[in-house]
């Protein structure tokens, strides 16, 4: 049996990663650096998320079709990093947001074929995933911190070559992993493996709680620095704070292997639902006070870090080696869907009706999706 790539696995991960962390946190910052409205900037933030929804189903079937996982990854990663250097030409709305667009089309293309390399890589052993994904967390906490400071010191004129770089080491990494494919199942349809597995209890309800649990992380990923800018916390101490979620949920992937062997996908999802509409409560709320801060921070845990262990974990779980792609690429899509519409009605919201009643309506999304999966998931065994 081959050694398992663990090192050439992380640093993709690593680096994929690093780039969320400096989008998430900063490219609503950056928006508003350039002088958009909070509707402006909810939309060019949602364009990402809504490529989300078509691009990973595109790549999923091409890369199930074809077996070319990696290619379609290396492909991806250099195609992001070419799409996104337009960025330097134009920095008018409609450029911004077909650069958006371009270049989340071929961003969205490469997790999930990866994350399909990667459990062949693994051969059955999914709890160690977590081991590998947890990188990608910590390349997240080092870009965060280190952007937050750098636009402490500097403009955030900067902030698109920082993105570049990161780009630059996504196709470096693409380059230096090795391939690995699903054990073949044989000849049946692709489509009709597929359908027929979507199709088994549990499953839609599933990837339906998969979009209200991003939907309620639209206010948090769109508007968190901003909010907590006007409320006076420093762009240093926010990064900060952005770290702290991070390092809970490398945490929580630390554990996810003892954890699922003890608790059920289903009860882990529930936990993860109910303390993400706690945790949207806290930061509309109560965010002036640090020590609720903080705490809320920490339950990043929850609602990124075992929700998505534990989402990883049942798609894994509940298609065939030969619809591995097209599963996780649903599991992509319904997140994008769910994501660009968070994006879009906190952007809307946001003026309208206050940083409170925003996350309020996120708190409710994961409130309603924690009653779906206790009333339509059934309980199986660790």
């Amino acid at each position: 049996m081959a050694a398992l790539p663990y090192w050439r696995l992380s640093s993709f991960y690593l680096f994929y990663f690093a780039l969320l962390g400096s989008t998430a946190p900063f490219l609503a910052l950056y928006f508003d650096h350039l002088g958009f409205s909070s509707a402006r900037i909810g939309e060019l933030v949602a364009i990402p998320m809504l490529m989300r929804c078509v691009a990973p189903n595109i790549w999923g079937w091409l890369g199930d079709y074809t077996g070319q996982r990696l290619a379609i990854v290396r492909f991806g990663a250099i195609c992001t990093l070419l799409s996104f250097s337009l960025i330097f030409i134009s920095k008018s709305y409609a450029w911004l947001a077909m650069v958006m667009a371009l270049h989340a089309f071929f961003w969205h293309a490469v997790l999930p074929q990866f994350e399909v390399i990667t459990l062949a890589h693994l051969k059955g052993q999914t709890a160690r995933y977590s081991q590998i994904r947890l990188w990608g967390s910590i390349g997240f906490i080092l870009t965060v911190v280190a952007l937050g400071r750098l636009f402490e010191w500097l403009s955030l004129d900067i902030y698109p070559a920082a993105l570049v770089l990161i780009m630059a080491g996504i196709v470096l990494s693409s380059a230096w992993v090795p391939n690995a494919q699903p054990a073949s199942q044989g000849s049946r349809s692709l489509a009709q493996g597929f359908l027929s597995q979507l199709r088994s209890p549990g499953v839609l309800a599933f990837y339906a709680c998969v979009a209200l649990m991003q939907m309620s992380h639209g206010p948090y990923y769109t508007f968190l620095t901003l909010h907590l800018e006007h409320l006076g916390y420093s762009r240093g101490l926010i990064g900060l704070l952005w770290a702290l979620g991070v390092v809970a949920e490398v945490l929580v992937f630390l554990a996810m292997s003892w954890i699922l062997s003890r608790f059920s996908v289903r009860r882990v999802l529930l936990a993860s639902f109910l303390l993400a509409a706690l945790r949207w409560l806290l930061l509309g709320v109560f965010a002036e006070h640090l020590w609720v801060l903080l705490f809320a921070q920490v339950l990043h845990a929850a609602t990124f870090g075992s929700f998505h262990a534990a989402a990883i974990h049942f798609v894994q779980r509940s298609f065939g080696d030969r619809q591995q792609g097209q599963g996780q690429a649903l599991y992509a899509a319904l997140a994008g869907i769910g994501g660009a519409l968070g994006a879009l009605y906190s952007g809307y919201s946001w003026n309208a009706l206050g940083a409170t009643l925003t996350f309020s309506i996120a708190s409710l999304a994961a409130l309603a999706a924690a009653v779906i999966i206790a009333t339509r998931m059934q309980e199986q065994k660790p």
